[in-house]
């Protein structure tokens, strides 16, 4: 178990504690919803809870055939929906591997990329594709 506490700051602007590191983050809302867009908002935490869950769990996986994945690199594109309720209609995402695909046994890493925690923990609604790019 993990406790996360926080306060909210006023003017849209929240401060989260994580309690086993002492680290924190700041949160704003965005421009297009009443915010001054000057950190994260709680819904750009959710697709970089996706993307780096996602690279984390493909790590793990390549690490267990003594392969390592540093290097990595990932986009995700956070789409809003356009009409009430507001809410995230897709997570795009794309991760530039540093290794062959010949490396790792075939679709281990794709597996391994839509059963991460936060991926089956979205609701099925949320548009989730995936693009992989090895290097060649």
């Amino acid at each position: 178990m993990v406790k996360i506490t926080g306060e909210y700051q006023g003017d849209l602007h929240c401060v989260a504690n994580h309690t086993p590191s002492g680290g924190t983050l700041t949160t704003d809302a965005p421009k297009d919803n009443q915010g001054r867009g000057e950190a994260f908002s709680p819904t750009d935490l959710v697709a970089t809870s996706l993307a780096t869950c996602v690279a984390t769990t493909m790590a793990m996986a390549a690490r267990k055939h003594g392969v390592e994945l540093r290097g990595l690199r990932y986009e995700i594109t956070k789409e809003m929906s356009d009409d009430a309720p507001r809410r995230i209609v897709r997570l795009a995402a794309e991760y530039w591997l540093p290794v062959r695909a010949e490396a790792l046994p075939a679709g281990l890493l794709e597996r391994a990329a839509l059963n991460c925690p936060v991926h089956r923990s979205l609701h099925p609604a949320i548009a989730k594709p995936v693009v992989f790019h090895w290097l060649v």
